[in-house]
C-alpha cells in the first residue's frame, strides 16, 4: 500500500486549521503532520517533517507569501505548495504560478477540490489546479481593466487612512455591499490580498500619495 500523502497546513486562525485537517484526515490517502500560524512556524515545521505538500494561506503573517515560499523551498525542495485565498487577484496569481506553485484554491473551495488539489501537488504531472473565478482570469495585466475607476480610488484613499467599510459608504453616499465589491475588484486588479497590501501597491504604483496612508485614525473613534 502506498504512503499517504503528508500535509503541513499553514493558516493563522486555528479554527481554520481544525477544519482543514477534518477535510483532508477525512481521505485516507492524506495525513495531515504538522501546523502552523505564522512563517517563522511553518519553516520550522516544514523543515522537520519535510511534508509532500503545504498548504499555505497567501495571506500568513510574517512575511509576504512569496518570500514564504523561498524560504520552505530551500530547507525542503520536494515539498509542493498548495495555495488559499480569500482573493483571486491576478497578479499575484501570475507572481506564484512562475513560482512553481501546484494549486490556488479560493476559501470558498469545497473539501473535494481541496483533496484533489493536494493529490495533484503530490503528483509528478506538474499540472496546476485552480479554483478561481472567471474575472480574475479574464484581468490580464497590462489591459485596461487593471486601471483603478476614479470611484474605486476613492475607496482605496479612504481604506489607506483606516477607515471600515461602513464609514467608507457613510462618506461616499454608497451601501456597504457596494463598498465591499469595489474593494474586491481593487484587490483583482492591484493582484492584493489585503487592505494593507492594496494600499502599499496603490502608492509604490502612484495611484494615491503616501501621506493618505500615514494618517492618525485616533480622531475616528
Amino acid at each position: 500500500m502506498n504512503e499517504p500523502i503528508t500535509v503541513v497546513m499553514v493558516d493563522d486562525h486555528a479554527l481554520m486549521r481544525e477544519g482543514l485537517r477534518e477535510i483532508l484526515e477525512c481521505h485516507k490517502d492524506i495525513s495531515v503532520v504538522g501546523e502552523a500560524g505564522d512563517a517563522a512556524s511553518a519553516i520550522a515545521v516544514i523543515g522537520r517533517h519535510k511534508p509532500r505538500v503545504v498548504v499555505l494561506d497567501v495571506e500568513i503573517p510574517g512575511g509576504d507569501v512569496t518570500d514564504t515560499i523561498d524560504r520552505l523551498r530551500s530547507i525542503s525542495p520536494r515539498t509542493a505548495v498548495v495555495i488559499l485565498s480569500m482573493y483571486d487577484g491576478p497578479l499575484l496569481l501570475q507572481r506564484l504560478i512562475r513560482q512553481g506553485i501546484r494549486g490556488y484554491l479560493l476559501k470558498s473551495a469545497t473539501g473535494q477540490e481541496l483533496a484533489a488539489a493536494v493529490r495533484n501537488a503530490a503528483s509528478d504531472d506538474g499540472r496546476v489546479i485552480l479554483a478561481v473565478s472567471a474575472r480574475s482570469l479574464a484581468h490580464a495585466p497590462g489591459s485596461n481593466s487593471n486601471t483603478l475607476s476614479p470611484r474605486e480610488i476613492d475607496v482605496l484613499k479612504l481604506a489607506a487612512q483606516a477607515y471600515s467599510n461602513a464609514q467608507i459608504a457613510a462618506r461616499l453616499y454608497l451601501t456597504e455591499a457596494t463598498i465591499k465589491r469595489h474593494l474586491s475588484n481593487i484587490f483583482a486588479k492591484l493582484g492584493a490580498v489585503s487592505r494593507i497590501d492594496a494600499v502599499n501597491k496603490a502608492i509604490a504604483a502612484s495611484l494615491i500619495p503616501a501621506s493618505r496612508a500615514a494618517k492618525d485614525d485616533s480622531r475616528r473613534g
